[in-house]
């Protein structure tokens, strides 16, 4: 199991891609801009290539670990490959792994795997993340619902072409 650069870069393009549709005014960037208590005054006054520039180096952490959430074979292999005897290419563990990556490799590698664990972390993860900033901050339902909604779309997107791909 290797960790693949190049879709790890492609699944971290999704946030960027789709937080230019979601939070565009035509679709939800004028609801979220009023839930959020933003004004087009302040948004012009923005630092858009700091502003993108750390959306990147964060999207691509992001992606990185969903990784370990959509593959599930990253599991035996972390565990297997830290053992006292894995230098030993014929050891029991080494062999006891390629056998288990043979048989099992693939399982459960598809978009719509990666997709459901993904959507499943938006849910259950990055959502109530959003929601308890949320409420310390005095914002309501709807900021959390849009936040809420756009990670959970993020999420299953990157999770499918991380699972599919990797």
């Amino acid at each position: 199991m290797q960790i693949n650069f190049w879709i790890i870069l492609l699944a971290s393009l999704v946030p960027l891609v789709l937080g230019f549709i979601w939070y565009n005014p035509k679709v939800l960037g004028k609801s979220w801009m009023e839930a959020a208590g933003v004004t087009e005054e302040k948004m012009k006054g923005a630092n858009m290539l700091l502003i993108f520039g750390v959306t990147a180096i964060f999207a691509f952490c992001i992606a990185a670990i969903m990784q370990m959430l959509v593959i599930h074979q990253i599991h035996t292999y972390s565990l297997l490959s830290h053992q006292p005897d894995s230098k030993d290419p014929n050891s029991e563990s080494m062999t006891f792994l390629k056998r288990f990556m043979e048989l099992y490799g693939t399982s459960y590698r598809s978009f719509k795997h990666g997709a459901f664990h993904g959507a499943i972390a938006g849910i259950m993860l990055a959502t109530p993340i959003i929601g308890i900033n949320a409420l310390f901050e005095r914002k309501g339902f709807k900021y959390i619902v849009i936040n809420g909604g756009y990670w959970i779309l993020c999420l299953a997107l990157m999770g499918g072409i991380l699972c599919a791909f990797i």
